[in-house]
């Protein structure tokens, strides 16, 4: 007897999209996504992409039409509901790009809630470009089968952030210098946290005073060698979803 095939399809390409989705509804995909679908993926009439809103889940969408400038599917139905994700923040100061297009992917894929990037005195990099930051996010969220996208909000300064930081928020301050083990502080702590980490060359020593001087901040260690930023942004983002995160 035939094994029962997968529902869906485990080769069913996936896809973020801007509307809000229901059982029946139409979507029509268009741009770079479609050209994605059509061209590179060759989805016909009646084949499944997976679609996520980041609002309600995961749906199976059946594809109507796939033309040359656009696809239409109809939605199906869900497969899941949109994930709880850990209340945490990434806090990374700005990298020369290639770097940071390292950390924006790997913080969606281990699961940050929130990318917050900002300025520093020794950054080499002092803008960053949020519409592609976004569709890296997205990318990577696609890739990794989450349903919900990490919020990437505006580039602050750090001044600013340390100005505006909530009471209720923890704030681990990665700092070269020495501070509590990252793993312990991590599964000791409960409630909303962030972790900050640092530029190229690292917090200058009146950044460090002010962040260590900043009531909800903690200096933590990532261990005796020093990091590259991307390095140690992964590192301590990963460290936290194991102790006290969604592993």
């Amino acid at each position: 007897m035939p094994a029962t095939p997968a529902w869906p399809p485990k080769s069913a390409p996936r896809l973020f999209v801007a509307e809000t989705l229901g059982a029946g509804a139409s979507v029509r995909i268009e741009g770079n996504p479609a050209h994605y679908l059509a061209r590179v993926m060759r989805v016909g009439a009646g084949d499944i992409v997976i679609l996520c809103d980041d609002a309600t889940g995961e749906w199976a969408g059946r594809v109507v039409d796939a033309g040359k400038r656009d696809v239409v599917l109809e939605v199906a139905e869900m497969l899941r509901e949109r994930e709880a994700v850990p209340d945490l923040w990434l806090c990374p100061a700005l990298l020369k790009k290639d770097r940071f297009d390292l950390v924006l992917e790997k913080a969606t894929e281990l699961g940050a809630a929130c990318i917050q990037p900002l300025i520093t005195r020794r950054c080499v990099a002092d803008k960053l470009n949020l519409e592609r930051a976004r569709a890296i996010t997205i990318e990577a969220a696609e890739q990794c089968a989450r349903t919900a996208l990490p919020t990437l909000a505006e580039v602050v300064k750090l001044d600013a952030l340390l100005a505006s930081w909530p009471e209720n928020r923890a704030l681990f301050f990665a700092d070269e210098s020495g501070g509590e083990p990252a793993a312990a502080a991590f599964a000791a702590h409960a409630g909303p946290a962030a972790i900050l980490t640092g530029p190229e060359g690292g917090f200058d020593e009146a950044e460090r005073a002010a962040i260590r001087a900043h009531p909800q901040a903690r200096a933590i260690t990532l261990g005796p060698r020093i990091l590259r930023g991307e390095t140690a942004a992964i590192a301590a983002l990963a460290t936290w979803m194991a102790a006290a995160g969604d592993w």
